[in-house]
C-alpha cells in the first residue's frame, strides 16, 4: 500500500460549495476510484491560503491523479472548474507533495 499527497487551490468563497459536491459524490466516481485501488482519501483545507491538501491509500501503480483520460473523471474536473484552480483540460491544479516523514 502507498501513501499519496498533493495539493489543489480552491477558489475564495467556495469552500461550502465544494464540500457540498464532494459529499454529494457520484456513486460511479466514487466506485471507479476504489476499483483504482484507492482505498482512503482525505482532502483537507487550509482557509488562510484556500490551499487544499489531499491524502490517498492506493494498492496499485496509480491513483486518482491518473484517471484523467476516463470520461467520469473528465466530467468530475468539468464540475468542479467553477470552484477550483484548473488547467486548460479542467483537471485540478495539483502540486504532488514528497512524503519527508512517516510513523507506523
Amino acid at each position: 500500500m502507498k501513501r499519496l499527497a498533493f495539493k489543489m487551490y480552491l477558489n475564495p468563497g467556495q469552500k461550502e460549495i465544494y464540500k457540498k459536491r464532494h459529499n454529494e459524490i457520484w456513486p460511479e466516481l466514487k466506485k471507479l476510484l476504489k476499483d483504482a485501488g484507492v482505498s482512503e482519501y482525505s482532502i483537507f483545507l487550509d482557509e488562510e491560503t484556500n490551499i487544499l491538501f489531499a491524502f490517498q491509500k492506493v494498492s496499485g501503480e496509480g491513483g486518482s491523479q491518473d484517471l484523467g483520460k476516463t470520461e467520469i473523471v473528465q466530467k468530475w474536473w468539468a464540475f468542479m472548474a467553477d470552484v477550483m484552480k484548473t488547467n486548460d483540460d479542467n483537471s485540478p491544479v495539483s502540486i504532488e507533495l514528497e512524503e519527508v516523514f512517516y510513523m507506523e
